[in-house]
């Protein structure tokens, strides 16, 4: 059993990183309330999977979010130009998320979104505890052109 909710989530996760740039919420809703409890092996299985990041985009800014860093530990996300120049960074502390899997992250940036297409930058988020990177997640940084 604690492979199959792995087998979900990660199924769940990783189509929606990849396919929508979110995680579909509704699949990953109804893997939990099917397990009914969190075995120390799922939760251990949970804590030694790879950290992950998705953007979207809301009033006005990009979000940055992700999933599996350490419940209570801090979290530093950055979002860099491809040239590795910060455009923004926060150290931020992952909280439990009855969606997101592991310890989860929302960050409200000062980047304006939408932009026009095409990406110049990339986010990443650091677990202090784990001292493990996510993956780069390839993003656009609106400039102003004056």
């Amino acid at each position: 059993m604690t492979y199959t909710i792995r087998a979900l989530l990660g199924v769940t996760v990783a189509a929606g990183v990849v396919a929508l740039g979110v995680p579909a919420l509704g699949a990953a809703a109804n893997a939990s309330a099917a397990a009914g409890t969190v075995t120390t092996s799922s939760a251990r299985s949970l804590q030694l999977a790879q950290p992950f990041l998705f953007t979207y985009t809301f009033d006005g800014h990009l979000k940055v979010a992700g999933g599996n860093f350490t419940v209570g530990g801090r979290v530093y996300v950055a979002v860099k130009f491809n040239n590795g120049r910060v455009a923004f960074s926060r150290w931020q502390t992952a909280r439990t998320h009855p969606i997101t899997p592991g310890g989860a992250v929302y960050v409200d940036t000062t980047i304006a979104a939408p932009c026009a297409p095409g990406t110049n930058g990339y986010a990443r988020g650091y677990d202090e505890v784990t001292k493990r990177w996510s993956p780069r997640l390839p993003v656009t940084i609106c400039q102003r052109i004056d």
